[in-house]
């Protein structure tokens, strides 16, 4: 997993409420265990026409937001069910980090263990931050994790809360089979001894 420290890119605004996982990556393209090739299919009913084309009003698809790495969305992003291939498309896709006013729990947790950072925020900063995405690709948005910090185009910055352990885990890339790889050693060390211990097992 890649770490997370500083982030500085374009934010796309989506101020629709209840942004659900189908509406993320629809139930159809679940097939697959492969994390990467999800990103062509994010929000696909809403970036694509029934025949392929591209929805020119919709938010990822306009020149300013192609490379956006970051969203700023309305309430309740990730709510639906638990698909894990929701935060495989976002990232896939390039997006390292969303901003809301709440998350769906599900949706939250597999975002740190993903490698993406999700933040809370109030509605009164959330609409400050969704005011400076609308700026378009000029606009850069700064998130610091390490200061938990989210710094506007023109400056303005805000302080995010984010759980010590999921901050040390991004911070170091570590994903469920890193933190495991961590204690490689104490692991090879209780293996060596069980097995002087018990021979016939």
């Amino acid at each position: 997993m890649d770490k997370f420290t500083t982030l500085t890119g374009i934010a796309a605004p989506m101020p629709l409420v209840n942004i659900d996982t189908d509406m993320i990556i629809p139930k159809q393209f679940l097939k697959t265990i492969q994390r990467s090739g999800l990103g062509k299919n994010l929000f696909d009913e809403m970036r694509y026409t029934q025949d392929g084309a591209e929805i020119p009003d919709f938010v990822l698809n306009q020149p300013a937001y192609r490379d956006a790495q970051i969203i700023v969305a309305g309430d309740n992003f990730g709510c639906g069910s638990s698909r894990e291939h929701a935060p495989w498309a976002l990232l896939d896709f390039g997006i390292r980090c969303v901003i809301s006013t709440s998350f769906a729990d599900i949706f939250f947790n597999n975002c740190f263990k993903n490698g993406i950072l999700p933040i809370v925020m109030p509605q009164d900063v959330v609409e400050v931050l969704m005011a400076d995405a609308r700026k378009g690709a000029n606009a850069r948005m700064t998130v610091d994790l390490e200061a938990q910090t989210v710094t506007t185009s023109d400056g303005q910055s805000f302080p995010f809360q984010v759980d010590a352990f999921r901050k040390h885990c991004l911070l170091n890339g570590l994903d469920d089979i890193g933190l495991t790889l961590e204690k490689a050693s104490a692991i090879d060390s209780f293996e060596a001894k069980y097995s002087t211990q018990h021979p016939w097992a």
